[in-house]
């Protein structure tokens, strides 16, 4: 996308559509990431996770979004998108991330068990690969990790009082 690497303050507007996705996940009982495609016109498509509500491995959020993205614009080509997600992407989606040629990717919270564009691994940036993408981590980082780690101390506690 023309402009990308964008301004903090485009990157924080966009995020919060992310988080609004992921605070929706935990309506329906899944882990909360959120993901929201950007293009230039605005948000091309949202989504969060869906892995327990479809029992299916592959129903993180980054994929969801992507797979709306491409329907909606009529090609899986996604150069002119910005992806923007709560969680930084595992390999899985990471590797979507790629093969769907997005212009770029913005992050919320690290992950240091998972994640593939920073932490663990740098997928996006690896020029091995036949595309590479610039990747901006840590917007809203607190407030996306404090998500996850609320999520998973409810849970805890909803079993240890079962």
């Amino acid at each position: 996308m023309q402009g990308f690497p964008w301004d903090p303050v485009v990157c924080e507007r966009y995020m919060d559509a992310a988080i609004a996705q992921a605070e929706r996940a935990i309506h329906f009982g899944e882990v909360p990431v959120g993901c929201v495609v950007v293009d230039s016109h605005g948000i091309v498509a949202a989504a969060h996770n869906l892995r327990e509500t479809l029992q299916d491995p592959s129903a993180h959020a980054e994929l969801i979004a992507l797979r709306d993205a491409s329907r909606r614009k009529g090609s899986w080509y996604l150069s002119d998108c910005v992806v923007v997600a709560t969680l930084e992407p595992c390999p899985m989606c990471a590797g979507a991330l790629v093969n769907a040629r997005v212009a770029g990717l913005v992050y919320g919270a690290p992950d240091p068990k998972a994640g593939a564009c920073s932490t663990l691994f740098r997928i996006p940036e690896d020029s091995r690969l036949n595309h590479t993408l610039p990747v901006i981590p840590g917007i809203r980082a607190d407030r996306c990790a404090q998500l996850l780690s609320d999520f998973f101390r409810r849970l805890r506690q909803s079993r240890e009082s079962a």
